[in-house]
């Protein structure tokens, strides 16, 4: 095991990482740097002389220690880099820890020069390029590896650390306090760092300094660590402003560690950027103390788990101001809760994964999950975006890589859900191009060429990452997608989540979608019948149909409000039926204490439309019973807000995942009898369906309904029960037999889809 110092000779997480990493690990053997104090027989210690010198010595106790051995595991690419590419341990199968990117990190300390950064992003490469396996502590980290370094996610792995729970436990706040003569009824909150710029101390202290007249005699913060913002720091803290409010700490032994933890209410880790995971979080948590933390790189993906409240943006003062206040008054989880959150974090379970892995590279194993690479152009939260984001968690035989044209949000959650994301931008010419230019002579030039260089470089990383299938997401990314995986000699699955109907999207976009599918796709994944009956047979390859998909929601809603109301869920645009939902509306109740309700924003070029709405509630008079709320990302609670749902597209649907949505929370739904919906649900039995385009119908629909309750009662209990069959894990074992009948028709031979170890 290459290293880099040991802890606590050496500061920092990298080393705490490894020395604790290393003492699970018994049968292995390590080299560092030194000073060390108690490292054991089994570590070579390095003198840390004069960089040449060191290195030079680093080599040769590396080639020694490694008599015998079968597997290096590096954690510092400037230590290693020599060992790794020169000699006998070329050969040796390579596991790399990336802690963090090394380059960036000297800059973000004040080094400017672009020589040394060259050098040292280079160094990184060239260990990165000869590792087997890459472990990383986040999904943010994993995603740097992969967009920046351009390492394979195939040989990712996330795995968070562990924690010594035996050191790190709760106690007596009390005594804690009494030791630090910290009054008892005082709020108190530690902040443990390296003290550099990027760990956000500054806005740390601002926040602390706005909150003095809110926060009880005696409240303090806790600086605990050492670097070269320390004498600065500790002047600050005797402004008076903060005199008596801050006491910088120092370096502590973790003894005193622990005290301090338990002395506080909260732990606060304010960095402003480069924070791959943040090991004081489990730490302080095992001691019983939850952590308010920026949404900094891994950050938010451990204190989720916990609390998302705790969770703030990174450098935003007056937003930590607020959560520290929040603290202050209680709004904490419990010391119990937090204590059993941090024992989720396991260095025996770590070391046992380690094992596994050493085990399988030394036997050439490779992980028998399908490899698929999924292609989408956007990373907005629209509808095919969504229901693809349910079922990448859900499989068991099949390993997902995400690339997208864009950066956004669908790319933040998927890297919150630990799936491996990259994006890879398309110019926003190309990405942004309206259906009805679509074709050879309402594409301009400028939009092609963007187009078809995004379409070569697409190829090279597709080459590059060697997947055993493309699943393209949306009409542009199969459009885009299928022809860059045939030049790479990929095959490719065309989800199709658009009627290909030139009712729907114009002439020309029909013919040069149907073309493609007819010569380039390997298979047709359509959401609903009323899809695919869009695409003649003749046209299409092997086809499916296979909906979307639903999970129960978090909590069955209490009992509906008052007054009654009518919801509509889904993106504003003039094809979705908004102003048919409000005309039905003021037309079924023109007076009374009946709401209506809009959730969804306009996308894609379509604000005017949203105007347009607001304008009609007005003419129609029911302005004042109309309610826009814009858009949720978690629908749940406005589902629960609703009587009934109603779902009005003047076009046929595709699907209609809000159908579903509104099913899943046991509400009566009213939709139009054409499209996906109509293929939902049963009408009658698990809602009911009006004719499309018709106000009147969809006016009695809604009186009928608004004036018997146990018919709704009804309805929305036979639609929960029937949704059970739209469970994602439903829907992801119905792809995975798609993905394996597509490898066989393409003479590529039956995969073995096992059920993996998840990362």
């Amino acid at each position: 095991m290459l290293g880099m110092g040991w802890f606590p000779a050496s500061l920092g997480g990298l080393n705490r990482y490894y020395r604790s990493l290393f003492e699970q690990l018994p049968e292995a053997r390590g080299v560092i740097v030194g000073p060390s104090q108690d490292a054991p027989s089994s570590i070579n210690v390095v003198d840390g002389a004069a960089l040449p010198r060191r290195l030079l010595s680093f080599l040769r106790s590396a080639r020694r220690a490694a008599v015998g051995e079968e597997v290096v595991d590096a954690h510092f690419a400037l230590y290693a880099a020599a060992p790794l590419l020169t000699g006998t341990l070329r050969k040796r199968p390579l596991v790399f820890h990336f802690h963090g990117p090394w380059a960036d990190e000297n800059v973000a300390a004040g080094d400017s020069s672009r020589l040394r950064f060259a050098l040292r992003a280079g160094l990184e490469r060239a260990v990165m390029r000869r590792a087997d396996a890459l472990i990383v502590l986040s999904s943010a980290f994993g995603r740097v590896l992969v967009e920046r370094y351009r390492v394979s996610p195939w040989d990712v792995h996330v795995w968070a650390p562990g924690v010594a729970l035996e050191t790190f436990t709760p106690g007596e706040r009390s005594d804690a306090r009494r030791g630090l003569q910290i009054d008892p009824d005082a709020f108190v909150a530690v902040c443990v760092r390296r003290l550099v710029a990027r760990m956000g101390i500054d806005c740390l202290l601002d926040a602390w300094e706005e909150l003095q007249h809110e926060l009880p005699d005696g409240s303090i913060l806790l600086l605990v660590g050492d670097g070269p913002l320390r004498e600065s720091l500790a002047a600050r803290a005797q402004s008076p402003h903060l005199s008596g409010r801050v006491r910088v700490l120092g370096r502590l032994t973790d003894d005193q560690l622990v005290t301090a933890y338990r002395a506080a209410d909260v732990a606060i880790v304010p960095s402003v950027s480069l924070e791959g995971f943040g090991l004081i979080v489990p730490e302080a948590a095992a001691c019983g103390t939850p952590s308010i933390v920026s949404d900094i790189g891994g950050l938010p993906e451990v204190v989720r788990q916990l609390d998302p409240s705790l969770v703030v943006p990174a450098g935003d003062v007056p937003a930590l101001t607020e959560r520290i206040g929040a603290a202050a008054r209680g709004a904490l989880p419990t010391r119990a809760m937090t204590r059993s959150f941090a024992e989720s974090f396991s260095w025996p379970k770590l070391a046992e994964r380690h094992r596994a892995l050493y085990r399988r590279l030394l036997g050439h194993q490779r992980d028998e999950r399908l490899r698929v690479v999924y292609l989408d152009h956007v990373a907005r939260l629209s509808g095919g975006e969504i229901a693809l984001m349910r079922l990448l968690t859900h499989f068991e035989g099949v390993k997902p890589h995400m690339i997208l044209g864009e950066d956004g949000p669908l790319a933040d959650r998927l890297q919150q859900l630990g799936v491996s994301v990259e994006v890879l931008p398309i110019a926003p010419s190309a990405r942004d191009a309206r259906r009805d230019t679509v074709g050879l002579g309402g594409t301009s030039p400028a939009t092609a060429m963007h187009t078809l260089v995004y379409v070569a470089r697409l190829a090279l990383r597709l080459r590059s990452l060697k997947p055993d299938l493309v699943h393209t997401n949306s009409l542009k990314a199969g459009v885009y997608g299928s022809i860059a995986a045939r030049a790479a000699g990929v095959p490719v699955v065309w989800h199709v989540r658009d009627r290909i109907a030139d009712d729907y999207i114009p002439g020309a976009a029909v013919r040069l979608v149907r073309t493609l599918i007819h010569h380039l796709a390997d298979g047709v994944i359509a959401n609903s019948d009323a899809t695919l009956e869009t695409i003649p047979a003749a046209d299409r390859p092997s086809s499916w149909v296979i909906p979307a998909s639903v999970e129960p929601p978090p909590s069955a809603p209490k009992g509906r409000p008052h007054p009654f109301t009518f919801g509509m869920l889904g993106r504003i645009a003039p094809w979705k039926g908004q102003d048919l939902f409000l005309r039905a509306f003021a037309q079924a109740f023109p007076a009374g204490e009946e709401r209506a309700v809009v959730v969804g924003a306009a996308m894609f070029g379509e604000k005017s439309y949203e105007q347009e709405l607001r304008e009609l509630a007005s003419a129609l008079g029911i302005v004042e019973r109309v309610e826009f709320r814009g858009f949720r990302e978690d629908v749940w609670p406005e589902l629960a807000s609703f009587d009934a749902l109603v779902h009005a597209s003047v076009i046929p649907e595709p699907f209609g995942t809000v159908v579903l949505e509104g099913m899943a929370a046991g509400l009566a739904v009213i939709a139009a009898d054409e499209g996906g919906p109509a293929s939902v649900i049963a009408n009658g039995e698990t809602g009911q369906l009006f004719r499309s385009r018709d106000q009147d119908s969809l006016c009695a629909t809604m009186r009928s309904l608004r004036e018997d309750p146990h018919e709704r009662e009804r309805l929305g209990q036979a639609a929960q029960s029937a949704v059970a069959d739209y469970h994602p894990d439903v829907i992801a074992g119905q792809l995975e037999q798609v993905y394996e009948q597509v490898l066989r028709e393409v003479g590529l031979g039956k995969r073995r889809v096992v059920q993996g170890t998840r990362d």
